[in-house]
């Protein structure tokens, strides 16, 4: 079987160009296999978590969000930040879904993990299927600027399927998603998917 390895290149010089809010520019002097030593500028991301909740009808939850940089309304899955170094992912998760959805879920797996752009950034995903899904308890979060605006629908997964091979469909946590839920469908089930606990190296957390 195919598997990705770590690996590190020696690297001559680094520096931090920009710091923003939440993530950073580092540049890096990386010595090639030839000798030769190339420049790389990437962002610097703390990681995130994404979460495809699933009802018993087979729908997926889904919102609809401004994304400034794309200057587009995007259909996404419930997402967020790993805003503490060494946050447990699951419990970023478990906020996102009741802040973004005022939803929680009483099973919870590891449906994929992936790097979004690992050629310009060292940003981290996981993306977990919860099912089992119904109104969180207590009153809803209070939402401000681009989440104010948020739409939330639940959409039949075959739809989903469908609007992403069509090219409607763009947010890369949803795309990546679907298709893992689809292959784990047809496959060996959801129920084989990897405990929501499970070790992320990428991400190192405390259970």
């Amino acid at each position: 079987m195919l598997k990705d390895t770590q690996e590190e290149w020696r690297v001559t010089v680094t520096s931090t160009p920009f710091t923003g809010k939440k993530t950073s520019v580092r540049t890096d002097e990386v010595v090639m296999p030839d000798g030769t030593t190339a420049v790389r500028d990437y962002q610097v991301h703390p990681g995130s978590v994404a979460v495809l909740a699933l009802d018993d009808a087979d729908r997926v939850l889904v919102l609809r969000q401004y994304r400034h940089p794309v200057r587009q309304k995007l259909w996404e899955i419930p997402a967020g930040l790993l805003d503490i170094p060494g946050e447990n992912p699951l419990h970023a998760a478990q906020r996102e879904l009741y802040e973004e959805a005022h939803v929680k879920a009483e099973d919870w797996r590891v449906l994929t993990d992936v790097y979004t752009s690992p050629g310009g950034t060292d940003e981290a995903v996981r993306i977990f299927l919860a099912r089992g899904v119904s109104e969180a308890d207590g009153e809803r979060f209070a939402v401000a600027e681009e989440e104010a605006d948020m739409e939330l629908a639940r959409v039949p997964l075959a739809d989903l399927v469908s609007g992403v091979l069509a090219g409607d469909l763009h947010n890369n946590c949803l795309v990546v998603g679907v298709f893992a839920l689809q292959a784990a469908m047809t496959g060996a089930g959801l129920d084989a998917l990897r405990p929501a606990e499970s070790p992320w190296p990428a991400r190192p957390f405390t259970p």
